[in-house]
């Protein structure tokens, strides 16, 4: 039955599509999303779900063995090259986990993200969507108690145990997301594999690629394989190898080792033409049942397959970890050809027969290997160069190397070592997992409490401080956070944001109580943000108790990688009002972005920016959103202030704006675009006038402590 007049009953583009929305009618505005991704709501297992105790079911050695069974029963509509999947398996372990980079510690497989757009339909991760169909029975079997996201890395681990490699470890404990991220920055081209020449400042210089991204063009994970902008030039090549993965936390020995290991085994798929593959699985047709790429004009499958548009195997022995990669690399001159798909690769002079692998479905056929230009990277760079002939002359030195970089690749966005589970996690503490010693619980918190209050540490030193070690954590990559208090180190303890002269006033008063209490600095830090936050709420005549978990440990220098904290430095920090310099991007952008990397809501950040500014925890004492006259009190002033009509706004500067009285003509305060946002945005200021009610001035500080006490705990892992 139809409606009358035979119109379809569904407003077209209103509902289902970003047709007639917001977003198209106002593109500038700003984009809360971010902070409400991943709502509860959108997840089938339901609130209660439990991922961590639901692995305490899984039986971990049948499910190895199943994998292991896996790798070699090949299935007719996708069938393995050499009858063993794991080539494919390491391309989609390696695919998931390859996406994260340092500057923000997005990226990554800890959510098994690839599932969905646009990861799942990247021009770099072609026929990937079948690996994780194959997979299916497999996750279907153990159910909720194995997530998407652990499948993926453990079947790309599995994979190089089935061909021979002894493998660092395995943790689980990745839970998986039911929506795209939509806060992921991955580049502003409008189109997949866009020349890269947008993405640097300099395309000769690597190192001016823009930040936070790693991979050198929209759609691919690390580097083009065929050369700089598709012109082979290893040297040039070279470069982007190295800064795409030093975005990923790995060094020059890593890199080649990760590099060989990952084409060690398996092969690349050209031998057809790529315009007679279908829609990438986002645009394929409903039938395809989320398909995509699929060939329906040609055969597509076994030796047919095209993917990457290059032809061949790496190795003579593709599903063996041996020392072949090298072996081959350094026997023979290499020369430039193209593949059946067109794709320039690098092909040995006058191969020999014992060295060609045979083909992937008739073993009484050999064919050529080949090489990319990140390959040949490995043997012209100098530095490269010799870190390849030391894997070479040491094929064991080199297992070792691999095998610790593949586990660091495959579990660098997993966090701190506390959230490592399973029968395979390494005893060794790592120095990329930022170890921490434990620390104790057993002092008395409440006489040390006493003692930071009887100190003369104003209630804003006392509340920025622990403000400022916290707020390090991020979300994304589990890094950062009080826990370790490694603000009293380097770098962080000479961070302009971190205010290196208050910093160390506040340490030297801190520092000999903790120690004669027989606490760690790290709880007294927090601890004493707490003492700050219950002073401002008794002078706004509320009476409150903050939370506080005692356990932190303090950090050694040996335990602490200054570099990689680097990217961990804040040039912003909205919740403070400051800005290290002037950005192309908005400082209420700004604020959304370190917002969501400390997992706060939209509701969490309202509350804690005017609870932070009426205390006074701005930056060096700025006044810019103060909007209270009595300064230290816990109060809804900045609400109240805010969404009084008594008062107009007017430009003031670059990034300043006045509070003029509408009557006197007065400036009464000044603030920042971080400040005037909660006034201007129709969603924050609806946050801000619940807050600016005169019947909520204790709900104002209820929602204050208890969102600066998830800040305070965000990397409490190992109490969680």
């Amino acid at each position: 039955m139809t409606d009358q007049g035979g119109k379809c009953p569904v407003a077209h583009g209103a509902v289902t599509t970003s047709e007639g929305s917001n977003e198209m009618w106002w593109p500038n505005s700003l984009k809360l999303e971010i902070l409400s991704q991943h709502d509860t709501k959108v997840n089938p297992l339901g609130t209660n779900f439990d991922y961590h105790e639901e692995l305490k079911k899984l039986d971990v050695d049948a499910l190895k063995r199943d994998l292991h069974d896996f790798m070699t029963d090949s299935q007719s509509w996708w069938p393995a090259d050499w009858g063993h999947y794991g080539g494919l398996m390491i391309r989609m372990a390696w695919h998931s986990a390859g996406t994260y980079r340092i500057a923000d510690g997005r990226g990554g497989g800890a959510t098994g993200n690839q599932r969905f757009a646009p990861l799942n339909s990247w021009p770099d991760n072609v026929n990937l969507d079948k690996a994780r169909r194959l997979l299916w029975p497999i996750k279907k079997k153990y159910g909720n108690k194995l997530s998407w996201a652990d499948l993926m890395i453990l079947a790309g681990t599995i994979a190089y145990e089935s061909m021979g490699l002894k493998t660092f470890g395995f943790s689980f404990g990745r839970e998986d997301i039911w929506a795209p991220e939509i806060d992921t920055y991955w580049g502003s081209e409008q189109e997949w594999l866009a020349p890269s020449d947008s993405r640097y400042g300099d395309l000769a210089d690597a190192t001016t690629m823009e930040n936070p991204l790693a991979a050198v063009q929209m759609g691919l994970i690390y580097v083009n394989p065929e050369g700089v902008n598709g012109v082979p030039d290893p040297l040039k090549t070279a470069q982007q190898v190295r800064e795409t993965f030093a975005r990923m936390a790995m060094n020059d020995e890593e890199t080649v080792a990760l590099t060989a290991g990952g084409h060690t085994v398996g092969k690349a798929h050209g031998n057809g033409s790529a315009a007679n593959l279908g829609p990438e699985p986002e645009a394929a047709d409903i039938a395809e049942q989320g398909l995509g790429w699929i060939n329906h004009k040609t055969r597509g499958i076994g030796r047919d397959t095209v993917t990457s548009g290059i032809e061949g195997a790496w190795t003579t022995y593709p599903t063996q970890w041996d020392n072949g990669y090298f072996e081959l690399l350094f026997k023979y001159d290499w020369e430039l050809k193209k593949s059946p798909a067109g794709a320039h690769q690098w092909e040995p002079k006058n191969l020999a027969e014992k060295d060609a692998p045979v083909d992937v479905e008739d073993s009484s056929m050999r064919l050529n290997l080949m090489m990319t230009d990140a390959d040949m990277a490995m043997i012209k760079d100098p530095i490269y160069r010799g870190i390849s002939e030391h894997f070479y002359k040491n094929p064991e030195y080199f297992d070792e190397v691999f095998s610790r970089a593949w586990f660091k690749l495959t579990h660098r966005d997993l966090g701190p070592k506390a959230r490592y589970v399973g029968p395979d996690v390494p005893k060794e503490d790592l120095i990329w997992q930022d170890p921490i010693p434990a620390g104790s619980t057993a002092y008395k918190v409440e006489d040390l409490k006493t003692a930071i209050a009887a100190t003369d540490l104003t209630v804003a030193e006392l509340v920025t401080t622990a403000w400022d070690s916290a707020r390090t954590f991020r979300g994304s990559d589990k890094r950062g956070g009080a826990n370790g208090a490694r603000i009293r180190l380097e770098p962080q303890k000479s961070w302009k944001g971190n205010e290196p002269t208050r910093l160390a006033k506040v340490l030297a008063v801190l520092e000999p109580l903790a120690q004669k209490h027989g606490a760690s600095l790290a709880d007294a830090i927090v601890l004493a943000g707490n003492v700050g936050i219950e002073k401002a709420a008794v002078a706004a005549g509320v009476e409150v108790s903050v939370p506080f978990m005692a356990g932190r440990g303090d950090a050694l220098v040996e335990q602490t990688d200054a570099d990689s904290f680097a990217p961990l430095e804040p040039v912003h920090d909205g919740f403070r009002n400051w800005l290290k310099e002037d950005y192309i991007v908005s400082p209420e952008e700004l604020l959304l972005d370190r917002a969501q990397l400390m997992g706060l809501t939209a509701p969490e950040m309202t509350v804690l920016i005017g609870g932070l500014r009426v205390i006074g925890a701005n930056y060096a004492g700025s006044k810019h959103g103060v909007f209270t006259d009595n300064v230290g009190v816990l109060s809804n002033d900045f609400f109240v202030t805010l969404t009084d009509m008594e008062y107009v706004w007017e430009p003031a500067g670059e990034n300043l704006y006045d509070l003029r009285s509408r009557k006197t003509g007065e400036v009464k305060f000044t603030a920042t675009r971080a400040d005037l946002v909660f006034g201007s945005n129709s969603i924050l200021r609806a946050y801000a006038e619940v807050y600016a009610q005169d019947d909520n001035k204790k709900k104002m500080v209820d929602d204050f402590i208890a969102a600066w006490v998830k800040v305070m705990n965000a990397d409490r892992f190992d109490a969680k």
